[in-house]
């Protein structure tokens, strides 16, 4: 190992010991770059960080970010996941294990609409909880259906971590989103499974809603399902179906979507100036945190690069001569650790582009692995000792120890791991849909806007090539 390439892994320990310790993310990674890079590299690396923070303020995708975001927020102030909650469980109040049922549903649904966990796990804990505890539903099981059900909406688009990890992976992040419904899916499908089949089986875990609670009204009941499922289901029609139908891009739709959320806050009467401040605020904040986080991120991936540790680390791994198999499995185990931590914005900006040159280089399908990281990092927020899920509903459902929360989050991280051996056995699941996609949009006649937009991205990618700087996915 070189002076240079021992001095980036230096960087990298320090880096991993502040995060530890609770210094913030963003300021620490672009100290350490600088301090570092000046160590290594000399004053050049000023001109490294100005020309990484030009290149990332030039991508045009980041715009989504807080797009997507501000979407989640009117669409979680409009009160469109209470309405969903109330129609599904008016129509499935008969059954054994309805809440249940009702939750995963509209946590489903919902994440469509917003890919913000914190917000899907603390409404739907808001909202679950106290009819769940009058219901006499299992505690457990009911913590680890609200937590796994808000976690969904970090995987199935339109997840702003899928948006941000489509530059890192160099893949379009339509493919991504494409890639990431499969997984998404059978997640839910696997927690319905678990949870109605318990309830099957011990009906005491979980009992039909109280006579009290339901509604016998046929109409008010269709009425109630058309007025929350309705409105919902054309936001994410005009939003994720555009981007997948190739109508619009992720930018686009995301101003779409956004516009939507507002239409239909303004429809349900719920639209006030005090609300949507909050929404734009908190947007801002999140925002903030993510695009600064991919800034300071940028610098440090190209500091790292540049002194030559990416490069030790890639024919460190490779020098093991591990199957493929093997090696992606190494890979994701230390993504899950990382996820204990760090917050997903961290793992996807600073450590995926280390991992980048290993898999590129066992040939592995990138929407493939991108799904995979996906799903892996989904699972460490139900993971114990962090875990950021079991704090949200912890906040609101006061009732329920932390103790309480962790079992049930336990039971759903053994689905997790369940569903992360089945994608990597049949990749199909996550590359399916993206191959039929793609494979449509090359039958489709191309429009002058369509040529333009190639044409674009012709240039840039030449443009980046002929940089020596590059971004994250190239180092």
């Amino acid at each position: 190992m070189s002076g240079q390439a021992f001095t980036g892994i230096v960087m990298l320990v320090v880096l991993v010991g502040a995060i530890f310790i609770g210094v913030p993310i963003s300021f620490t990674l672009l100290f350490l770059a600088l301090t570092f890079g000046y160590f290594g590299l000399g004053p050049s690396v000023f001109d490294l960080a100005y020309f990484q923070t030009i290149g990332m303020m030039k991508e045009e995708l980041l715009a989504a970010v807080p797009l997507f975001v501000l979407m989640g927020f009117i669409t979680e102030q409009a009160g469109l996941m209470e309405r969903l909650f109330t129609a599904f469980r008016l129509l499935f109040s008969r059954l054994r294990g309805a809440l249940f049922l009702v939750v995963i549903l509209t946590s489903t649904v919902f994440a469509m609409a917003t890919g913000i966990v914190g917000a899907a796990v603390t409404v739907l804990g808001i909202m679950a909880s106290p009819i769940m505890n009058k219901s006499g539903y299992d505690a457990e099981l009911s913590a680890g259906a609200i937590t796994a059900g808000g976690t969904l909406g970090i995987l199935i688009p339109p997840s702003v971590m899928l948006i941000v990890m489509g530059p890192v992976l160099g893949v379009s992040v339509a493919d991504l989103y494409a890639a990431a419904f499969g997984p998404g899916f059978m997640l839910a499908f696997f927690y319905l499974a678990y949870l109605m089949g318990r309830a099957f089986l011990n009906p005491k875990l979980g009992p039909p809603v109280p006579l009290d609670e339901r509604i016998h009204s046929t109409a008010t009941i269709l009425k109630e399902v058309a007025l929350g499922v309705i409105p919902l289901a054309a936001l994410i029609t005009a939003t994720l179906g555009s981007i997948l139908g190739g109508l619009a891009t992720p930018t686009e739709a995301s101003a779409v979507g956004a516009i939507g959320a507002l239409l239909l806050a303004i429809v349900y009467g719920r639209f006030t100036i005090a609300g949507f401040k909050r929404a734009l605020l908190s947007t801002m904040a999140t925002s903030s945190m993510v695009l600064l986080l991919a800034v300071t991120s940028n610098v440090f991936g190209a500091v790292f690069a540049r002194l030559g540790s990416a490069n030790w680390i890639t024919e460190s791994l490779l020098s093991f001569q591990l199957p493929p198999t093997l090696m992606l499995v190494l890979i994701l185990v230390l993504i899950f650790i990382l996820g204990w931590p760090f917050e997903w914005p961290a793992i996807v900006l600073v450590f995926l582009p280390i991992f980048y040159p290993v898999v590129k280089a066992m040939n592995i399908d990138m929407v493939w692995f991108g799904a995979l990281v996906a799903v892996v990092l989904q699972t460490a927020f139900l993971s114990p000792p962090v875990a950021m899920s079991a704090y949200y509903l912890k906040q609101v459902a006061e009732s329920w120890s932390l103790a309480t929360i962790y079992r049930g989050m336990f039971q759903f991280m053994m689905i997790q791991v369940l569903a992360i051996a089945i994608l990597v056995t049949f990749p199909a699941i996550a590359t399916w849909l993206p191959h039929r996609l793609n494979e449509a949009s090359r039958t489709r006649p191309m429009t002058d806007e369509h040529l333009k937009i190639i044409e674009k991205q012709r240039q840039q990618k030449s443009l980046d090539d002929d940089d020596n700087y590059g971004t994250p996915a190239k180092k």
